[in-house]
């Protein structure tokens, strides 16, 4: 069984990526592409309406999501 690699595209020019304001209020959107050929998009609130919270949380969120794709791999 193949394992899924987490890869993330980012614009170093954008420090906002993968972040979009809904309404004040920060939310995260990233797509997974699976090792069948499909894919899962997952969009999270941040529930903060400050733009560097909202980074660090983003951040954190994707370190954490790296950490369980590596554990996956691992136990696999």
């Amino acid at each position: 069984m193949k394992k899924s690699i987490l890869k993330v595209r980012v614009n170093r020019k954008n420090p906002n990526h993968h972040l979009w304001n809904n309404n004040g209020k920060w939310w995260c959107h990233f797509t997974v592409h699976n090792p069948d050929y499909t894919s899962e998009r997952h969009r999270l609130s941040l529930n903060t309406r400050d733009v560097k919270k909202a980074r660090r949380l983003r951040d954190i969120k994707f370190a954490e999501w790296a950490g369980e794709c590596f554990r996956k791999g691992v136990a696999a």
